[in-house]
């Protein structure tokens, strides 16, 4: 072929086009003939068994995931249960156990409440009741007969005792 070194009527990219073109038949009739003479059975074979072991891997690796996102307990971490079409119509039910344990929160920290507030009365109480009994003997210490004499005779009176005890009047 007569080449022009100033007109070439084939660019550089179809040439390199025409070489990848030409290296990918010299390649295929390789391997044609490598088939044909039974030398690839082996690897036609490995290559086989190596796409159906990556099939079960991935069949059971779908399968590991769909039993995981059936599980009743992923789907209620995970919030999926209130999307499904059957769940919608117990959402009445599920408000109101929501609102039951609320409640429930609710009267159980008011009852501890009260139940403070009561603790803290009793002990005033008993405090009262202590101080009452303090009360009460020094009430008794003071106006015991003799130390009401003893107060009669200091400022000068005179306690006589009835000779005869009074009457008393019943119903």
């Amino acid at each position: 072929m007569y080449r022009d070194h100033e007109f070439d009527p084939v660019s550089p990219d179809e040439e390199a086009r025409r070489e990848a073109d030409e290296e990918f038949a010299r390649r295929v009739r390789r391997e044609v003939l490598r088939v044909n003479r039974g030398e690839a059975d082996e690897d036609i074979r490995a290559d086989m068994e190596r796409e159906a072991g990556e099939r079960a891997e991935e069949r059971a690796r779908e399968c590991k995931e769909r039993r995981r996102k059936a599980s009743t307990l992923w789907q209620l971490l995970s919030g999926t249960i209130l999307v499904q079409e059957g769940i919608s119509r117990y959402y009445p039910y599920m408000l109101c156990i929501a609102a039951m344990f609320f409640l429930s929160i609710v009267m159980m920290f008011t009852a501890l409440h009260f139940d403070m507030k009561y603790s803290r009365l009793e002990e005033e109480v008993q405090w009262l009741r202590e101080r009452l009994i303090r009360l009460e003997e020094q009430r008794f210490s003071r106006t015991t007969h003799s130390a009401v004499v003893e107060q009669l005779r200091l400022r000068g009176i005179g306690l006589y005792d009835p000779e005869k005890p009074a009457l008393r009047i019943e119903n």
